[in-house]
């Protein structure tokens, strides 16, 4: 046996059960540590990334990454009308890192049935609009077929209106408009979506982007803007700020003054709510990991003792100090490996359960979602399985080094 193996080979052996000797307890207390805080550690991942993926998913379906409108706007739905026809438009399309541009215009108006009222936002899109996301959430009926040629009344609504006004698909509604003069119109449902999503659910009503542009009295070269995707939403202040050189470096049509802003910029409260889950999530990893190390060197530490009386004899036969701290530390290895296993089966287990079934319930006005969303990715697994090992293997090389304090002839004599 080589050198190198005999470390391998004495850990092995120390692992390995003794027939009629039970298990050392701090052992078992130590693995179950292990798999407990593996097990939280995934959980607590997959539920804030899920959280993150899920509501930021949410708020670009309704949004996009990116609106370009028009500077002199203000925050709210009342919108100053921009030209269709922008020379920077083309610029922006021909960028790497956007996917999709396609322009929309919005009207606030007053949703009108017959037991109640809603305040709305209908929100005009044309034939280039990508209704993947209103597909995704579609519950009834289908998405507005609009077209090039002629325009249309159909709507598609929340399920949150629909009951409210007591609407199914095919049945015609009535919108209010406070302007001078006011004006009314009426659309049919073709469609009924539920994103789940209350804050949004509750107020966006879609159709065709020349029924808003007649109620506003803007001709068909007017719009509220033009919504911008990115492929890698990562880095989309960089892309914000690539798409605002553009528009400062291109004059807008008739002088007209054009801002890019981001879905991050629009919603600021609930986006350092997600952020605030990042903390959560260091605090969780940092005390999970501080709870086994502190189990794994105890049970480390025991481990020395009891083997007090075998580390005298190997050093009495020429093994150094360093070739017996690596015999230990891959001891703990073993033990930190086992704990990590079963960890990783308990924690993926619990999250591919809630994935599928659900079955863990949140309130919907508190959380924007009705159940607890998970999101499992290879990569931050992984990383967290390698990060976690390698970290605890090295904390654990400094109690072995009490080693160097045990004496051949003491610890000999003392068996």
């Amino acid at each position: 046996m080589s050198r190198l193996d005999l470390p391998y080979f004495l850990a092995r052996r120390m692992a390995a059960p003794v027939h009629g000797r039970k298990r050392n307890v701090m052992v078992r207390i130590a693995t179950l540590s292990v798999v407990v805080g593996m097990a939280v550690m995934i959980v607590a991942l997959g539920v804030i990334f899920g959280f993150k993926r899920q509501i930021t998913s949410k708020l670009t379906g309704f949004g996009a990454h990116v609106q370009l409108v028009n500077l002199d706007g203000n925050s709210s739905y009342e919108t100053v009308p921009i030209s269709i026809d922008q020379p920077v438009v083309k610029r922006i399309a021909q960028l790497d890192e956007a996917s999709a541009l396609y322009p929309y215009a919005i009207k606030v108006g007053i949703l009108k049935g017959e037991e109640a009222m809603q305040g709305v936002v209908l929100k005009g899109v044309g034939p280039d609009y990508d209704w993947s996301f209103f597909e995704r959430y579609r519950v009834a009926g289908e998405v507005p077929r609009i077209t090039d040629s002629a325009r249309n009344k159909d709507a598609m609504i929340s399920s949150r209106l629909a009951s409210m006004m007591h609407l199914k698909v095919g049945d015609p509604f009535e919108m209010l408009f406070i302007q001078n003069p006011p004006r009314r119109d009426r659309f049919r449902v073709s469609g009924i979506y539920d994103t789940q999503f209350d804050e949004l659910d509750k107020v966006m009503i879609l159709t065709d982007l020349r029924n808003v542009q007649r109620l506003s009295g803007w001709d068909s070269t007017q719009v509220t803007g033009f919504e911008i995707d990115t492929r890698d939403f990562a880095h989309l202040d960089r892309f914000t700020a690539r798409v605002d050189e553009l528009v400062f470096d291109t004059p807008g049509v008739d002088d007209q003054s054009l801002r890019a802003v981001s879905i991050r910029e629009r919603y600021p409260m609930i986006f350092d709510w997600l952020n605030a889950h990042n903390v959560n999530a260091a605090v969780i990893i940092t005390v999970m990991l501080l709870v086994a190390l502190f189990n794994m060197v105890s049970a480390l530490l025991i481990i020395l003792l009891e083997r007090t009386p075998m580390i005298g004899v190997l050093k009495a036969l020429g093994m150094d100090n360093r070739a017996l701290q690596k015999t230990f530390v891959i001891r703990s290895a073993f033990i930190l490996l086992k704990g990590m296993f079963w960890g990783n089966v308990l924690g993926l287990g619990l999250c591919l359960l809630q994935y599928y079934t659900g079955w863990v319930k949140l309130d919907q006005a508190g959380y924007f979602l009705t159940t607890v969303p998970i999101y499992l990715d290879w990569g931050w697994w992984a990383l967290l399985n390698v990060v976690t090992f390698v970290l605890l293997v090295l904390l654990l090389t400094l109690p072995t080094l009490i080693i160097s304090l045990i004496l051949p002839e003491k610890s000999i004599r003392f068996e």
